[in-house]
C-alpha cells in the first residue's frame, strides 16, 4: 500500500485530504506541530499513525521525518499560518514566522524525503499555496510572500524530478471555509467578490490533491491548479 505524508493534517484541509486519499486506499501518516485531540482523533478515525513536530524547525523535522526507513509515495506539504497585518505595522517576528513555516517548511520536510523517493523512482508532491500566493493580499504581505516562493519552489523541483517518474504539483485554494476564516470579517460581502458567490469546502480541494496523486495525473507536473471559485 503506497504511503502519504501530510503535514499539518489535524484539522481544516489537511484532515480532509487525509479522509478523502485514506478512502482511495493510500497508507497516511499525519502530522501536526504537537499532539492535540482533533490529531488524536482522526488518528483513531483513520487508523493512520503521526507524528509530531515543528515545520519551521529544520533539525526537529529531519529528526523524525529520518526515522522512515521506506520511501513516501507522497508527500503533501500542507501545514500553514497567518499573522495579518499591513506591512508598516508588521513586526519581525510575525514576518519571520509565516516565512518559516509557510516557505521553509518546504526545505525542512522534503530534503529528508526527497532521496529515498528519487531512489524509487516514482512519487508525488503536492504542496498547498494559496490564492494569495498569485494575486498578493492587502495585509498578508508576509503570506503572499511565502506562498508565492512555495510556488517557485515547487516549479523548480518538478524540473529536478520529472526524469525519476515523480510529479511535483501546487494547489492554490481560495477562500475555503475552515477555522482560518476570521468570522469577524463581512463575509457576505467577500462572497461577492467570488464569481461562484460561495466559499469553497475543504473536500473540494482534497479531491484534487487526490487526483493528482493518482495513476491519472502522471503527466502533470509543475502546475499550479486553482480552487478559487472563479477569482482567478
Amino acid at each position: 500500500m503506497a504511503k502519504v505524508f501530510i503535514s499539518g493534517s489535524s484539522r481544516g484541509i489537511g484532515a480532509a485530504i487525509a479522509r478523502r486519499v485514506v478512502k482511495s486506499g493510500f497508507e497516511v501518516v499525519l502530522h501536526g506541530r504537537k499532539e492535540s485531540e482533533a490529531l488524536l482523533s482522526l488518528s483513531k478515525e483513520l487508523k493512520s499513525p503521526f507524528i509530531c513536530f515543528d515545520v519551521a524547525d529544520t533539525n526537529g523535522a529531519k529528526k523524525e521525518l529520518e526515522k522512515f526507513t521506506e520511501p513516501f509515495f507522497g508527500v503533501i506539504l500542507n501545514a500553514g499560518i497567518t499573522d495579518d497585518g499591513a506591512f508598516p505595522a508588521l513586526s519581525e517576528e510575525s514576518w519571520k514566522n509565516v516565512i518559516n513555516t509557510n516557505l521553509n517548511s518546504f526545505y525542512n520536510i522534503l530534503n529528508p524525503l526527497i532521496m529515498s523517493m528519487a531512489r524509487a523512482k516514482k512519487g508525488r508532491i503536492v504542496t498547498i499555496s494559496s490564492v494569495s500566493g498569485i494575486l498578493g493580499n492587502r495585509g498578508q504581505s508576509n503570506y503572499s510572500a511565502a506562498k508565492a516562493g512555495l510556488i517557485g519552489a515547487s516549479k523548480s523541483l518538478a524540473i529536478e524530478l520529472a526524469s525519476r517518474n515523480i510529479t511535483v504539483n501546487v494547489v492554490a485554494p481560495g477562500l475555503i471555509m475552515t477555522d482560518m476564516i476570521d468570522e469577524n470579517l463581512p463575509l457576505d460581502e467577500i462572497k461577492k467578490m467570488i464569481p461562484a458567490n460561495r466559499f469553497g469546502s475543504p473536500m473540494e480541494v482534497a479531491g484534487i490533491v487526490n487526483f493528482l496523486l493518482s495513476d491519472e495525473a502522471s503527466y502533470i507536473t509543475r502546475q499550479v491548479i486553482g480552487v478559487n471559485g472563479g477569482m482567478i
